[in-house]
């Protein structure tokens, strides 16, 4: 077990480092005041805009950092550090989101095989590891094969979730290219404003690759723990 604690403390160091430089980035870029003096909302809605898109709201949600695209709906769900603020960061997170709203309208693979998984990843996400420990516990306390194959359902449901986890980087990767592109191509930053944005956007990448990361390592330790001490 003490492999297991040490993987899970270098996962939690890890993420900690990269969640506390994203929110100094932002901090950062959130003082970069845009030239066009225009919000997060105009900027998003301009993005649509652009894009031929109508049929996609912009929205403001509470809480920080917690924008995202709703396909269900049809919403840019913008923070209200986001929807309402006109800097770099504003403009960096709002065109990253209707990035989203694009590979939607385009039928972009990875976000369409990405949408069609969420529902079993959310069963997935809530079972794999109660099937694992409890499966493990079964095959420890008794001569019968039930705990084993419980275990390996439970494994199969993780690697469900594992893959989602690497099926959202090209999906967020996609989403800042487009973004990048967008702000580049019709001058809505300065050269400076521009930077400022990419790098905002490649820290918030690196938490969904981080996040991939755990997820693989926690995955094959779990495979290694049942499939290892099989006779």
């Amino acid at each position: 077990m003490l492999f297991y604690y040490l993987i899970i403390g270098a996962i939690a160091l890890v993420s900690f480092l990269v969640s506390n430089t994203l929110k100094s980035k932002f901090k950062k870029y959130s003082k970069f005041q845009l030239r066009n003096g225009m919000s997060g909302a105009e900027i998003a809605e301009k993005m649509l805009s652009d894009h031929g898109i109508y049929d996609v709201k912009v929205i403001s949600t509470s809480g920080q950092l917690t924008d995202h695209y709703n396909p269900k709906n049809k919403t840019v769900n913008l923070s209200e550090s986001v929807y309402g603020e006109r800097n770099a960061a504003a403009a960096a997170v709002a065109a990253h989101e209707c990035g989203h709203a694009v590979q939607h309208a385009t039928a972009y693979s990875w976000l369409q095989l990405r949408s069609n998984l969420v529902p079993m990843v959310n069963v997935a996400s809530q079972l794999s590891q109660w099937l694992i420990i409890g499966g493990l516990i079964l095959g420890a306390a008794s001569a019968a094969g039930i705990g084993y194959y419980v275990a390996i359902v439970g494994l199969l449901l993780m690697a469900v979730a594992t893959t989602f986890s690497f099926i959202t980087l090209p999906v967020e990767y996609d989403a800042s290219h487009r973004a990048l592109a967008w702000l580049s191509n019709k001058n809505m930053v300065s050269q400076e404003e521009y930077a400022g944005a990419k790098d905002a956007l490649k820290w918030a990448a690196r938490t969904y690759l981080v996040a991939a990361i755990g997820a693989l390592a926690m995955l094959l330790y779990w495979a290694l723990s049942i499939l290892g001490g099989r006779d």
